[in-house]
């Protein structure tokens, strides 16, 4: 069964807009894990309008399913992520200002970096995840970085999965096919959501885990968080 990690950035975002603690971060992620979740996924920015980095601390002693921080390598975000340990580091190619990623690493043209940056990672034990498009090269550079996994950047396939699933899906399922080959793990997120994401798991042979906040947080508010989540893991189960 493929793993479903709750994103809980736009939580932070709701807290953020008002200063204080309400909705307390740490309170929604262990009631995701106590609603089913089976990780949870956190992307910290530079500008800190999501999850802030002092927010790491407090998640990394709760969290006990699969703690999952994302996000660009910086030296600031590689120190944090080396001092609190995650289980996986999913590494994105942000730009500083970015609204949302929307683009996966160039495994070839950024290899001699993402290697030495994977490298640091696993000293601490950490499994490291590469954000790519579903290019099977771009797989291929990532398992001879020394990744663990990909995580297929899916919003693409999102957007075209309206007007014609099987042609959105292609892709996904070469890239997919290609990992499965070459032996490394597989992941995806970005607009997986309730229309979508039985289709996704069923044509994406060997996928781990999905990371889903954003649509997951919007249905939520009609939903109930707890029941939103079951719902998410029904999508997921053969």
């Amino acid at each position: 069964m493929t793993r479903l990690s709750v994103n809980i950035n736009k939580v932070a975002l709701l807290r953020n807009a008002r200063g204080g603690n309400l909705p307390n971060l740490v309170q929604v992620a262990e009631d995701c894990e106590a609603f089913g979740a089976e990780g949870i996924t956190v992307h910290p920015r530079p500008d800190q309008r999501h999850v802030r980095f002092d927010d790491i601390p407090a998640l990394k002693k709760v969290v006990t399913t699969e703690f999952n921080i994302e996000g660009n390598p910086t030296p600031e975000f590689l120190e944090l992520v080396l001092a609190n340990t995650p289980d996986q580091c999913t590494l994105v190619p942000d730009a500083t200002d970015q609204l949302t990623s929307d683009h996966g690493w160039d495994t070839l043209n950024h290899a001699d970096f993402l290697r030495e940056v994977i490298a640091a990672l696993h000293v601490k034990r950490i499994r490291v995840s590469l954000f790519v498009d579903p290019d099977p090269r771009m797989v291929e550079g990532a398992k001879a970085a020394g990744a663990d996994r990909v995580e297929l950047y899916t919003g693409p396939f999102a957007h075209d999965f309206i007007s014609d699933p099987a042609k959105a899906m292609a892709p996904y399922t070469a890239a997919a096919e290609t990992a499965a080959q070459i032996g490394i793990g597989l992941n995806a997120g970005h607009d997986l959501n309730l229309d979508n994401l039985r289709y996704f798991r069923e044509n994406c042979p060997g996928l781990l885990e999905v990371s889903i906040g954003h649509a997951l947080i919007s249905d939520a508010l009609y939903y109930g968080l707890s029941n939103t989540i079951r719902m998410y893991l029904r999508q997921l189960q053969g």
